[in-house]
């Protein structure tokens, strides 16, 4: 009966039918709440409803009854990449190499986590120790390909994933890994063809939908030159990307105050700031942006999650604030709407990682920013004055921020 309703849950897991396969499991645990297999099972569905908390409370009373089972070290580390705490993450996924070192499976995902530290020359030479247990191991191909892609070895990476083609055709995850490749190099329409294969074969992968998204945005020129900024920028190490966000920073401060100091060099400088300003105020809102275009496409809408929805939404509604604001204040001259224009305007900034993570963070600095700022617009149009306490609070705030958003984007 056991071991019916078991085989039961396990057919049901493979067709991903998570909420069948968790009410069988539901009712296995409560008949024998020592059984550990049944809590892993447990976890993985857990793990898939991204509820954190419950999956590794699952897992460690598996691990707490069979302490010596590789496969739930494995879960334990894709549970801690998925909370982005990526130490933890290799901890554990070294810890069930130790116990299991001939499963290329842990070693694929061990480099897949190299990846993500930005370790490409670590990430090649771990997927090649998967291959070498499995020659056609299909995610191993797909993270050397990745690793390969990274370290400028175009024409070996595209060998690599052909590879894993060959080995599987359907397979969702290659079509979505060839298509962001593609997408890196810049071809656009050939990258379309590999994501709408993958959708095809897996209409739920969020691989694919988000690469799909991408590409469909990369079709407008000026997105297409920012999708090859940030991928040129994500390529390199936390350390090269502090060094050019500082010298961006200071660098565009030093030629600002060079401009102010020196009348004859304003006609070149101030131009030049300004299209240093207008770039890096760009990197930080033309992604929910794009996403507002594809809202208002009757086809496009499907491709985004609703927190991509909400955050575009508000984007657009703070954008549409700021030029009617601009726009009042040059028809009737009065102050405060240009302040509002402003405080429209740079609002954009924090909002651009509205729903980012660590959750929660990003949402709270959001309210404080917008408590302050607003309130200190509010004051200007009851009482004409402006509340320089609560400007300079949201000013820091703005400056900060940017420093605060880097520091997660690259603490990888």
């Amino acid at each position: 009966m056991t071991e019916g309703l078991l085989e039961r849950a396990m057919l049901l897991l493979q067709q991903q039918r998570y909420n069948d396969a968790e009410k069988i499991l539901g009712e296995l645990i409560r008949a024998n709440p020592n059984d550990d297999y049944v809590l892993y099972l447990l976890s993985e569905i857990s793990l898939h409803n991204e509820n954190y908390a419950r999956a590794e409370e699952l897992i460690n009373s598996a691990i707490a009854l069979h302490p010596t089972a590789s496969h739930y070290f494995f879960l334990k580390s894709r549970l801690y990449l998925g909370k982005e705490k990526i130490t933890e993450a290799e901890k554990y996924i070294t810890e069930a190499i130790s116990m299991d070192p001939y499963q290329a499976e842990y070693f694929a995902f061990w480099a897949h986590i190299k990846l993500v530290r930005k370790k490409y020359s670590e990430a090649l030479d771990i997927a090649n120790q998967a291959l070498a247990l499995d020659s056609s191991h299909i995610f191993a191909l797909n993270v050397r390909s990745t690793a390969l892609l990274k370290l400028d070895r175009k024409e070996e990476s595209f060998d690599t994933i052909a590879e894993a083609l060959n080995e599987n055709p359907n397979n969702a995850y290659t079509h979505a890994n060839y298509g962001w490749g593609l997408l890196e190099k810049g071809e656009t329409k050939k990258a379309l063809d590999h994501f709408s294969e993958a959708l095809k074969n897996d209409p739920n992968s969020p691989h694919a939908q988000a690469g799909m998204t991408e590409a469909l945005k990369a079709r407008f020129l000026v997105y297409r030159w920012f999708l090859q900024y940030s991928f040129w920028m994500s390529n390199m190490g936390a350390k090269y990307q502090w060094l050019f966000i500082l010298g961006f920073y200071f660098g565009s401060r030093a030629l600002r105050a060079l401009a102010d100091s020196n009348e004859a060099l304003q006609p070149f400088l101030y131009p030049l700031v300004m299209l240093l300003f207008i770039f890096a105020f760009s990197t930080w809102i033309i992604t929910p942006l794009s996403n507002l275009f594809l809202l208002l496409n009757p086809y496009g809408k499907h491709l985004l999650d609703k927190k991509q929805k909400i955050s575009s939404s508000i984007i657009g509604a703070f954008l549409l604030i700021s030029l009617l604001s601009g726009l009042t204040y040059f028809i009737t001259g009065q102050d405060q709407y240009i302040i509002l224009a402003f405080f429209a305007f740079t609002m954009m900034i924090p909002l651009s990682k509205l729903f980012a993570k660590p959750s929660g963070l990003f949402l709270g600095y959001n309210a404080v920013m917008f408590l302050s700022g607003a309130t200190a617009v509010a004051m200007v149009f009851v009482k004409g004055i402006l509340m320089e306490d609560l400007a300079t609070v949201y000013l820091i705030g703005l400056v900060a921020f940017q420093f605060l958003a880097n520091f997660f984007v690259t603490r990888r």
